[in-house]
């Protein structure tokens, strides 16, 4: 079973910048969904940044079953924000998914099949992106993720800019990974409800501010 264990993580975006992260620890382990909040400036995606191996640390280690990070990219993969992502650019679902591969190996339609299906949107394989909902859009930006051999999934802001139905329905979606025994780690603004859905809610500002189960960080 693979687990992430990050300990005592400071990073600074430069010398004379105070620290965007500051002592922060972490285990995520394998079939566990964990939700990230913050607010903006709280460091979220920095610390994503880091656990995938974007960036070093200034201070603190990162190990993948107690094994160093650096050998072990392959085992985390990152979903990024969809503001970074061009909608308009011409391309269909299953060429944005097929992107995922890493190394370029080649890739069989059952695999591309299967991911499609994992996130529920073989239907529409053959579209091209602008022509896809915003919840589509996201479910195929999660099955490009899903491409790679990673066990470790890290999703920035996934629900950012969802409608109710269209959240509800990707929670869903990433419990089922998780389940799977894919290990997800979620940054959100959501404080709410929806909270509920995770088995634990690391709340961060710059520190870590809480670490536990949704009932005991919202309490805090």
């Amino acid at each position: 079973m693979t687990s992430l264990i990050a300990e005592n993580l400071t990073y600074s975006y430069s010398k004379q910048s105070n620290p965007a992260l500051k002592e922060v620890s972490i285990v995520l382990t394998a079939g566990t969904l964990t939700a990230l909040v913050g607010p903006n400036g709280a460091g979220k995606s920095t610390l994503l940044n880091l656990l995938q191996g974007q960036s070093k640390p200034d201070k603190g280690k990162i190990t993948i079953n107690g094994n160093p990070l650096f050998n072990n990219r392959a085992q985390v993969s990152l979903m990024p924000q969809r503001g970074k992502i061009n909608w308009d650019f011409p391309i269909t679902v299953e060429g944005l998914v097929s992107l995922g591969r890493v190394n370029h190996s080649k890739l069989t339609c059952c695999e591309l099949e299967a991911a499609l299906q994992r996130v529920g949107i073989s239907h529409v394989a053959k579209r091209r992106l602008d022509e896809l909902s915003g919840g589509q859009q996201q479910r195929a930006l999660l099955a490009k993720t899903l491409m790679s051999p990673a066990k470790i999934l890290l999703l920035d802001e996934p629900c950012s800019a969802l409608d109710p139905p269209a959240r509800e329905d990707f929670l869903l979606i990433i419990r089922q990974l998780a389940d799977a025994g894919l290990s997800l780690f979620v940054s959100s603004h959501d404080w709410g409800s929806s909270l509920n859905a995770y088995d634990k809610v690391v709340a961060l500002d710059k520190t870590i501010l809480a670490n536990g189960s949704p009932q005991e960080v919202q309490q805090k």
